[in-house]
C-alpha cells in the first residue's frame, strides 16, 4: 500500500475546489493577481467574518484596502487602462465569496452593478465625475431596482416614477432590498417616466431631501449586507444626474445581462468555500477512532459536492469565453445562474451534513454558508425566472405571464 498522502498542499497557490484546473486558464499576470487576492482574503477578509455576520456588521474599514490591493473597477475601463477579462473578474469575486459571501456581496454592488452601470449608460461626464472616486473607494454606491411589491415582474410592473420638472427630475416610490443604500454616496434608482412610460436611471447623491433609506432588520442571510427599504417623496435630481444611456427597461437588462454571470461566480465561490471548510473538518473530527474522511459516505458526500462544483465551474467559465467571443446571449448568463445557484444550494447541505451538529454553528463557518445561499439563490433573477429565459430560448416560445 503506498504511504503518499493524495491531499494536495494547502498553500495560497492551489485551491482544493478547482479540480480540474481551470486556474491555468488564466494569464501569468491574472493568476499572480488571483494569489495576491486570495492571501489578502484570508488574512484581512477571513478573520472576522462570522463574527460580523452575527452582528450584522458592514466591514466598512476593509472597503479601502480593496482600493488599495487594485481590486475595485477591474471590469471597468479606465483612462490608462483597458477593462480586465471577464475570466479574472468573475475569478476574483468567486474567490471573495469563497471566504465571506456578504463582503462579495457589498463589493459587487458597489463594484459590478453600480460602476458597471456608469460605464455602460452613463455620459462622458457621468463616468469621469463618479468612477475614479469609485475605484478608489472614496465614493460607495447602491443599485435601487427591485420594489416592495416588485421583484420578478419590475420590468413590467415598476411603480417608482419620475417626472421632469424643468431642469429637475422628481422621483416618488418605493424601493427594497437595497443593499449599501443607507450609507451610500450615490444610489442608481430605476423608475418609469410618467411622460413616455419607459424606465429610466437616475443618480441620487446622499443628502437629496426627499430620499429616505430604512436598515431591514432580521435577516437569515447576508447578514453583514446592509439591505435597505427606500422611500422617495417629492425627491428631485438634477437633469444632469439622469444617466445617458438608461431611457427603457432594456438599456436596464443590458447591465442585469453583465451582472446575472457574476452572481454565478458567486454560488461557485460559497460552493467552494463550504466544500473547503467540510473537507479540513471530516480531516480532522475522529469518530469511532478514523477520521471521518475515511468512511465511505463521507467520501460519496464529498466527491458529489466537488462534482457540482466542477460543473459550476466549467459553465461559468464557458460563459466567459462566449463573452470575450461576442457570442453570449441572455440565456447562457441565466442559465449558469440558475445552475450555480441550484448545485450551491446542494453542496452547502451536503457540507453541513458531514459536520454533523457542529454544522449549525457559525463558528465552525458552513452554517454561514448554508444561510447565505439563500439569498444568491434568489436575488439577480430566481431560478424560476432565469429558466423561463432559457426555456424561451430553446424553444421559440415565451412562458412569462
Amino acid at each position: 500500500m503506498s504511504t503518499r498522502d493524495p491531499r494536495p498542499p494547502m498553500t495560497p497557490d492551489l485551491l482544493a475546489g478547482d479540480f480540474f484546473g481551470y486556474q491555468q486558464l488564466l494569464t501569468d499576470d491574472e493568476r499572480e493577481l488571483v494569489v495576491r487576492a486570495r492571501r489578502f482574503y484570508a488574512a484581512e477578509v477571513a478573520p472576522g467574518a462570522s463574527q460580523r455576520w452575527v452582528d450584522e456588521q458592514v466591514p466598512h474599514a476593509l472597503a479601502p484596502r480593496f482600493a488599495e490591493e487594485g481590486l475595485i473597477g477591474l471590469g471597468v475601463a479606465a483612462d490608462d487602462e483597458p477593462a480586465r477579462r471577464t475570466l479574472l473578474t468573475g475569478w476574483l469575486r468567486m474567490e471573495l465569496a469563497r471566504v465571506d459571501p456578504s463582503t462579495a456581496t457589498f463589493i459587487g454592488v458597489h463594484d459590478g452593478l453600480v460602476m458597471g452601470t456608469l460605464a455602460v449608460l452613463g455620459s462622458a461626464e457621468q463616468r469621469a465625475r463618479w468612477l475614479p472616486a469609485m475605484r478608489r473607494m472614496d465614493v460607495v454606491g447602491a443599485f435601487a431596482l427591485t420594489e416592495p411589491e416588485g421583484g420578478s415582474d419590475v420590468a413590467g410592473g415598476m411603480r417608482t416614477t419620475a417626472r421632469r420638472d424643468g431642469e429637475e427630475w422628481v422621483l416618488d416610490g418605493a424601493k427594497r432590498w437595497i443593499g449599501n443604500a443607507c450609507f451610500a454616496d450615490v444610489v442608481v434608482v430605476w423608475a418609469r417616466d410618467v411622460a413616455d412610460d419607459q424606465v429610466k436611471g437616475f443618480l441620487v447623491e446622499r443628502g437629496t431631501p426627499g430620499f429616505t433609506a430604512t436598515p431591514i432588520r432580521g435577516k437569515t442571510a447576508l447578514r453583514a449586507v446592509e439591505n435597505a427599504d427606500i422611500a422617495l417623496e417629492g425627491c428631485r435630481v438634477p437633469a444632469a444626474n439622469h444617466l445617458e444611456g438608461a431611457n427603457s427597461f432594456r438599456d436596464t437588462n443590458e447591465v442585469l445581462r453583465r451582472t446575472r454571470g457574476g452572481v454565478a461566480w458567486e454560488a461557485v465561490g460559497v460552493s467552494v468555500g463550504a466544500y473547503e471548510h467540510a473537507l479540513a473538518y471530516t480531516r480532522e473530527r475522529t469518530q469511532f477512532g478514523r477520521p471521518l474522511a475515511s468512511f465511505q459516505l463521507v467520501q460519496d458526500h464529498l466527491v458529489r459536492m466537488l462534482s457540482d462544483i466542477t460543473a459550476s465551474l466549467g459553465m461559468v467559465v464557458r460563459v466567459c469565453q462566449l463573452e470575450e467571443a461576442g457570442e453570449r446571449r441572455d440565456e447562457h448568463a441565466a442559465m449558469a445562474k440558475a445552475f450555480c445557484t441550484a448545485r450551491m444550494r446542494d453542496v452547502v447541505a451536503r457540507a453541513r451534513e458531514v459536520m454533523g451538529g457542529n454544522g449549525i454553528l457559525v463558528d465552525h463557518h458552513v452554517a454561514r454558508f448554508v444561510a447565505d445561499a439563500e439569498a444568491l439563490y434568489s436575488y439577480e433573477g430566481t431560478r424560476e425566472i432565469n429558466t423561463l429565459v432559457v426555456g424561451r430560448a430553446i424553444t421559440g416560445s415565451s412562458a412569462f405571464v
